[in-house]
């Protein structure tokens, strides 16, 4: 089966990639997921529903990784992914917050500037509550902020206020890294996730010239010298070899990476050691970064039925506070516990601190190692520290914010990032160097972390890349 483009990865930069590509009738794409698609009705129930995160024991829509939070003693934690037609931004908490104009501007990469990317970001949503030039109004995402918060949130407002900090009303606006308090954009509407899968592929649908394979996991990708023309895939069904004349890697910050290292593409040392031919010698998952979070659980009463986060700090010290409004077991579909805490997230969004990723072997099927050396950094560990001194004093009159404990905000990216020749694996326009025909377009390439979670900026960088590809 040959395609003009394949995608590797139905998630949230996959989607998009997917859609606009294949509004050239000429150009066949074929998107392959290893998830399965949003027909079936379970799967439906489970990233339809706004209010809860699919990722609990039942869910048949993650896939995990277990990782290693800090050294000093090791904590050890899950991360949670989308294996869905969707990817991860079909499971998560609809937090759908920009990066910053510094952020982009500050990667110093030609053609990914605020003015280079600010187009693409007002492409891909429907801002149903701001217009104007920065807001888009014909995009697939609909995003919607809280009128009326819940109960712990309005308090957490009502502190912040009084404590100095100014009212944002749009964190995706004007000067959206001012610090203060405010709603949080979110792509639930009405109570509905808008996932990337329906949003995107949704209005692809039809389109004879895109091919969507579901529960279909590629394996490796497959290389004539230098030039990637397909990849091995294990499914339900038994299909011809995948092939194309552009391969993209869209499988998200683990597994695009992982996928380029079983195949040969990575540190030579690192492959040789477990096995793997090197093809291409590239720095792959040598400098990952997450945004690391302290919880704080809270004595305000719990809010089931509401989007997990509604409102948030941000300080001029590049921490976030968040305010969540359940426990993390009622927000993962467990029927409700008055002691599952609501939690203040204390995240800081600009770290010091690098993880890493590596192969532990030529088989696809063993996971890799994760680690994310949060308290790596002391000034990191230092800064987490004030915020959550300022989330006590946030917890509001009558409140308590308890003890904090390390946790991480499922955001890892950079494993394969863009950068200059000899520093980073793919060049500005997100090609792998040194081979042919092959690129990766997701969190992977992010060169540094974004100053909010990433899942705006990924969906993003997938309607931005498809100039390249195209």
């Amino acid at each position: 089966m040959h395609s003009d483009v394949l995608i590797v990865g139905a998630g949230s930069a996959g989607c998009v990639l997917a859609e606009s590509l294949s509004r050239d009738p000429r150009c066949e794409v074929t998107i392959v997921e290893s998830g399965p698609g949003t027909a079936d009705p379970f799967v439906r129930e489970q990233i339809g529903n706004g209010h809860r995160l699919p990722i609990g024991s039942a869910s048949s829509v993650i896939r995990r990784y277990e990782t290693t939070l800090t050294d000093e003693p090791r904590r050890h934690a899950s991360i949670m992914r989308g294996a869905v037609v969707g990817g991860s931004g079909a499971v998560n908490g609809g937090y759908f917050c920009r990066g910053l104009a510094s952020d982009f501007d500050g990667w110093k990469l030609p053609g990914w500037s605020w003015d280079d990317v600010l187009p693409h970001f007002r492409d891909v949503e429907t801002d149903l509550d701001f217009d104007g030039p920065l807001h888009g109004a014909d995009g697939p995402m609909r995003i919607r902020r809280i009128t009326e918060f819940e109960e712990g949130a309005l308090a957490f407002v009502d502190a912040a206020l009084g404590g100095g900090y100014e009212w944002v009303a749009d964190l995706n606006g004007d000067d959206p890294g001012r610090p203060g308090v405010g709603p949080v954009p979110l792509n639930i509407d009405r109570g509905t996730r808008v996932g990337p899968g329906d949003a995107f592929l949704g209005r692809a649908a039809g389109r004879p010239n895109l091919t969507v394979l579901e529960k279909r996991r590629v394996t490796r990708i497959r290389f004539a010298g230098r030039r990637a023309v397909g990849v091995d895939s294990a499914g339900d069904d038994e299909l011809p070899p995948l092939t194309a004349d552009r391969i993209v890697l869209s499988a998200g910050a683990i597994e695009s990476a992982h996928l380029l290292m079983v195949s040969g593409v990575g540190p030579a040392a690192q492959l040789s050691s477990v096995g793997i031919p090197v093809l291409v010698d590239l720095p792959v998952g040598t400098r990952s970064i997450d945004h690391p979070e302290w919880v704080l659980p809270v004595d305000w009463p719990a809010a089931p039925g509401r989007p997990p986060l509604e409102a948030l700090l941000t300080t001029e010290q590049g921490l976030e506070i968040r305010c969540y409004t359940t426990g993390f077991a009622t927000m993962a579909g467990a029927d409700f516990d008055p002691s599952d805490r609501p939690h203040l997230g204390v995240t800081l969004m600009r770290p010091h601190s690098r993880g890493r990723m590596a192969v532990r072997s030529a088989d696809v099927e063993v996971p890799p190692l994760i680690e994310h050396h949060y308290d790596s950094a002391p000034v990191d560990v230092a800064a987490l520290e004030a915020g959550a001194e300022l989330a006590h004093d946030l917890a509001g009159s009558g409140y308590e914010a308890r003890e904090s404990f390390w946790s991480t905000s499922q955001h890892l990216c950079g494993t394969v990032p863009m950068g200059p020749d000899g520093e980073a694996p793919l060049d500005e326009r997100c090609r792998v160097r040194g081979v042919d025909g092959l690129w990766v377009v997701d969190g992977s390439v992010l060169p540094d972390i974004t100053s909010r979670g990433p899942h705006a900026t990924i969906v993003m960088i997938g309607h931005r890349a498809a100039e390249f590809i195209r």
